[in-house]
């Protein structure tokens, strides 16, 4: 068998061809169905063990070989190469589908740009933080709900409680800036979040946020409302109009949530904004002077605010998306409506 192959590897090396009938015949030849590769791999079957390894490397050099010389009768007799379809300007045209940026960076991208467009500047941090940074910093009591396991993913439990864990907040970059920086301090925030709750259409265990922080002297809460202001017109439409209502959150005081008139319905009500005509859009606040001060920066010269949104309930709004998890299925029937958007 070891001769016989090597006899059809120098036919292969010797044959040329002239044309494409001669070359669907050498295809017969060597690949058809009773062609010379299906015999010679049928007997290899029958090839003892010790011989085995040496056969079957000349004959996989055998079909490698006439396999390339077989594309290259092609090329040259059939058309199939890409020279041969460049040059002959009468063949159809290939469309190619353009890609797109996912919708969670489209609205991304505008918000990072109407806050730059007054003096925010972007700054990222880890996604793997410690308990100083995501919680212990920010006022968080050492019993605090948020700290428990039901919501937090913890991936290393210290005997100094300061615990290594999933950031459930882009906060923590706050944190990490106010340490390194000396105001004034005028920064955003984006990235990815994590938390333990169940996945369902309108929550997911991950999720995007970006959150804002300015400090510096004599900033105030009227600073806080006409920032977000500008950033709802921008971001809405000229028409759109803010409210705020009181909240809590560990590390502002006074603290609040702010709506937007529903940008559906103009304020009138509708399902989206549950017929009240308000849709919530972010948390905000004026920053604790404990976490200034924790943060090495003198709370008694200076003040500051901070907010926070959701990427993706921002998205949702935006293009009427009902479901959250299209956003990580990567079903290209969704990503394809967003083609245009960039």
């Amino acid at each position: 068998m070891k001769d016989r192959i090597l006899q059809y590897l120098e036919a292969v090396e010797a044959t040329q061809v002239k044309d494409a009938a001669e070359t669907e015949a050498f295809r017969i030849r060597f690949f058809g169905k009773k062609g010379i590769l299906n015999d010679l791999f049928g007997d290899f079957k029958q090839v003892p063990g010790p011989e085995k390894k040496e056969i079957g490397l000349l004959l996989n050099q055998l079909k490698e070989k006439a396999q390339l010389r077989l594309e290259s009768f092609q090329a040259r007799h059939t058309g199939n190469s890409n020279q041969t379809r460049l040059d002959d300007l009468t063949l159809p045209v290939d469309f190619y589908t353009a890609g797109s940026r996912h919708p969670l960076s489209v609205v991304r991208n505008r918000i990072l740009s109407i806050f730059s467009r007054i003096g925010f500047t972007v700054a990222e941090g880890p996604e793997i933080e410690d308990d100083w940074h995501n919680f212990s910093a920010l006022n968080f009591a050492a019993d605090h709900p948020a700290r428990d396991m039901q919501d937090t993913f913890f991936i290393e439990k210290r005997p100094d409680s300061n615990d290594v864990l999933l950031r459930t907040h882009t906060s923590s970059v706050q944190v990490r800036v106010m340490e390194t920086t000396q105001p004034p301090i005028r920064m955003i925030f984006p990235g990815r979040v994590f938390r333990n709750e169940a996945i369902s259409a309108r929550a997911h265990c991950i999720f995007h946020q970006v959150e804002g922080l300015y400090v510096d002297k004599n900033v105030s809460f009227v600073d806080l409302k006409q920032t977000l202001l500008y950033f709802a017109k921008e971001m809405f439409g000229e028409k759109t109009s803010i409210r705020l209502r009181p909240s809590y959150f560990p590390f502002t005081e006074p603290s609040a949530e702010m709506d937007i008139n529903c940008p559906l319905c103009g304020g009138k009500g509708c399902n989206i904004c549950k017929y009240t005509g308000w849709i919530e859009i972010l948390g905000c606040g004026m920053i604790d002077p404990a976490v200034l001060d924790s943060c090495g920066i003198d709370s008694e010269t200076h003040t500051g605010f901070a907010f926070g949104m959701g990427i993706e309930r921002m998205t949702m709004g935006l293009y009427q998306i009902k479901d959250l998890r299209h956003f990580f299925e990567n079903d290209l029937r969704f990503l394809r409506q967003f083609e245009s958007a960039f």
